[in-house]
């Protein structure tokens, strides 16, 4: 006989929960409102309808009678690889990729390491100073690497003052690359040094005090404790190169205009100019294909580096 009392008492209680939970979900989407429009105006649809867009034969000449685009299915992929400039614009962003990503991760890993142990003074400087090149603007990273690999430029004329060979590395199909690769290197390792540098203060100082205690060197100590405890933040700096590197477009865009012979041409260059061609679809079906090798690189870098716990 008291129950029912009491549960009755209960009802009015939970249908004002339910009523408050109802208003806080309205007054939330009220708020959310305006981003999400904004973001599905200029996000979810030119994302939508280029993948659309690349299953068909839209061109430019169809933007007056979008009546006449034609489905195409994967035709457009297949177009695009038989298309000997974007299987070497491909091969370009794989040896960009390949070589660009660990050469980054392990300078900008050097320099945390030495800031966070090696440096006491003037840390900060040294922060500042290595972090200066991914806030400066790609037309002026340009244009400095550009004096200094000229021919007659800083880097040739301190070749030449040691006797050493000196080419001319923007307009060779053999240095070209690689001084690309140098130049994104210098501009991205500030990010991933205080990346890093964050990282490095999380591991205890316990377990390399009783690790040296225990007659570990400091290259064991490094390889044994302080790399699997980095883990994470190895593998957030490697997705985050990867999206921007597998993209590189700014550097040979600025400095080569993909020469020479195309030895510099990337996979965003190639959709850039199918694009300033006209050719939509075939854009559309680049740009996914190099979505595409995004998600697989980062699969493959969450599969290597994830956390073994």
């Amino acid at each position: 006989m008291a129950a029912a009392p009491l549960l009755l008492a209960g009802t009015p209680r939970g249908s004002g929960q339910r009523a408050r939970e109802r208003r806080n979900g309205v007054v939330a989407w009220a708020f959310a409102l305006p981003f999400v429009l904004v973001f599905a105006a200029f996000m979810l649809m030119p994302l939508v309808s280029s993948f659309v867009l690349s299953f068909t034969d839209f061109t430019s000449r169809d933007v007056q009678d979008p009546l006449t685009v034609e489905f195409v299915g994967l035709e457009q992929y297949a177009a695009l690889f038989e298309d000997p400039r974007f299987r070497r614009s491909m091969i370009n962003t794989g040896y960009f990729v390949v070589v660009g990503i660990p050469l980054t991760m392990v300078v900008a890993l050097a320099l945390a390491v030495a800031l966070n142990s090696g440096i006491g003074r003037l840390r900060t400087l040294f922060r500042t100073a290595f972090f200066t090149p991914v806030v400066t603007s790609i037309v002026a990273v340009a244009v400095l690497w550009r004096f200094i690999l000229q021919p007659d430029g800083l880097l040739n004329t301190m070749l030449e003052s040691f006797g050493a060979a000196a080419p001319d590395w923007l307009n060779s199909t053999t240095w070209a690359m690689p001084s690309m690769i140098l130049m994104a290197v210098w501009r991205n390792m500030g990010t991933l040094m205080i990346i890093f540098l964050a990282g490095l203060q999380t591991i205890p100082r316990e377990m390399l005090e009783a690790a040296e205690v225990d007659g570990a060197n400091a290259v064991q100590r490094f390889f044994s404790i302080t790399v699997p405890m980095l883990r994470p933040t190895l593998l957030l700096g490697a997705v985050l190169l990867s999206v921007g590197y597998l993209q590189f477009f700014e550097e040979p865009f600025v400095m080569t205009n993909g020469g020479p012979l195309d030895s510099t041409y990337s996979v965003s260059y190639y959709t850039y100019n199918q694009f300033g061609f006209g050719q939509y679809g075939l854009a559309s079906a680049a740009s996914y294909v190099l979505f595409l090798a995004i998600v697989l690189l980062s699969i493959v870098q969450f599969r290597a580096l994830r956390s073994k716990d």
